[in-house]
């Protein structure tokens, strides 16, 4: 028995070393992944093995009905299709000349990355897909362990980086779509941003650019990166060398352009002027008609089609939330960086994106504030909340995979 107790607290001990230890940064965020894997597998596979027998209907690749089919439901079928045969010159239309949905709302970083690696292997594009998403979304969770450990403390850090892989969404970092590549690149341009390496935020931010829409939100997060460097510059006299503010400048300058860019590569293949903005709105007209695009309408329009008055209530009340959420002390304590930009996403969201079924998953790469205190500033709340994430993960793969495409 004595052997046994010494052996177990030996093995606590090991483990917390390894979670706190001079390797953390690599090892803890690679442990919680690897653990919310284990989970997101054993929740996808049952509703797979619950699904195929009982006959129900998703909208997976079925001629081969498997796993890894499974997991590349809904749009991933539009990402093997430009992986397999590129992008449309002509813009597909109905009856009446309205665009429909089509692979221009997708941007080709993952798909032409997974081409290359199956072509290289041999393997389907649901295979590769599913490899590819799987690892960027360890390196996502290694990132964003290291940006938190980078603004807060290894507590913030562990903590934020297992409610982010253990979420109602963290079954999307391994299914074959391009979110944990896109977060792979964003966390990583923002944790360049907060060690002042420019070059690599310009990089990093670029090909997230032509990853998933949204780096517009990285450029203000630049932008407000370089008045505060500026401002302590002149009242604290903290260096900041002209090297440096150049580089800055151009970086923020440099991930505008490429955030900018797609619309533009749109247009040009398909000498419509309006190609990427009309093929996005083909989208709302299950939810609200088909609508002229007007700049922070969508959410309201949204609800006012639903709720009625109630809605446009509800909607004010949710942004009124937002704005006393970023207010707070320990959401500000996180720095100008992951401030400035969760806020301009999140302002990003509200101004062109209709809400539905899809805006968990996109709101994911707000993930760093969950290293704020409203997640977890003590070890019980943090617990609550990571127990709440994976209890409402088989709700989410229920209501997303099966009745509305995430």
């Amino acid at each position: 028995m004595t052997s046994v107790a010494g052996a177990s607290r030996a093995s606590r001990q090991g483990l917390r070393t390894l979670m706190t230890g001079p390797r953390s940064a690599w090892t803890a965020p690679l442990v919680i992944w690897a653990g919310s894997r284990i989970v997101s597998t054993v929740l996808l596979a049952t509703m797979y093995v619950v699904a195929t027998a009982s006959g129900w209907h998703f909208a997976s690749y079925r001629r081969d009905p498997t796993f890894f089919t499974f997991s590349g439901s809904w749009d991933a079928s539009f990402y093997r299709t430009i992986a397999e045969h590129g992008y449309p010159g002509t813009l597909p239309t109905d009856g009446g000349g309205h665009v429909l949905p089509n692979p221009w709302a997708f941007l080709p970083v993952f798909p032409a990355l997974v081409r290359a690696l199956s072509t290289l292997t041999g393997g389907s594009f649901w295979v590769v897909g599913v490899v590819v998403a799987t690892l960027a979304g360890a390196g996502a969770c290694v990132v964003l362990y290291r940006l938190v450990l980078a603004v807060g403390c290894s507590h913030r850090a562990r903590w934020a980086t297992a409610l982010f892989a253990f979420a109602p969404t963290g079954f999307l970092l391994q299914v074959a779509y391009a979110e944990s590549t896109f977060l792979l690149l964003l966390f990583g341009a923002l944790l360049a941003l907060v060690r002042r390496r420019y070059w690599l935020v310009a990089l990093l931010g670029t090909v997230a650019a032509f990853t998933k829409p949204g780096v517009l939100a990285l450029a203000v997060a630049v932008a407000v990166h370089l008045v505060v460097r500026w401002v302590r510059s002149a009242r604290d006299r903290e260096p900041f060398p002209w090297r440096d503010r150049i580089a800055v400048i151009v970086a923020g300058l440099v991930v505008a352009a490429a955030g900018l860019a797609w619309p533009v590569v749109a247009s040009t293949v398909t000498g419509r002027p309006d190609a990427y903005l009309d093929t996005e709105l083909s989208w709302w007209v299950g939810f609200v008609g088909r609508q002229h695009f007007a700049p922070l309408t969508p959410w309201f329009v949204m609800a006012g089609r639903w709720l009625g008055p109630v809605g446009i209530v509800l909607v004010v009340a949710v942004l009124a939330g937002a704005v006393w959420f970023f207010r707070r002390r320990d959401v500000r304590a996180l720095g100008p960086e992951v401030l400035g930009f969760a806020a301009s996403y999140v302002l990003y969201l509200v101004a062109v994106f209709l809400p539905q079924q899809s805006l968990p998953r996109l709101l994911m790469p707000t993930a760093p504030l969950l290293g704020s205190d409203v997640f977890v500033r003590t070890r019980r709340r943090a617990t609550a909340w990571l127990v709440l994430g994976v209890c409402l993960q088989p709700v989410a793969i229920v209501l997303l995979w099966f009745l509305g495409y995430p």
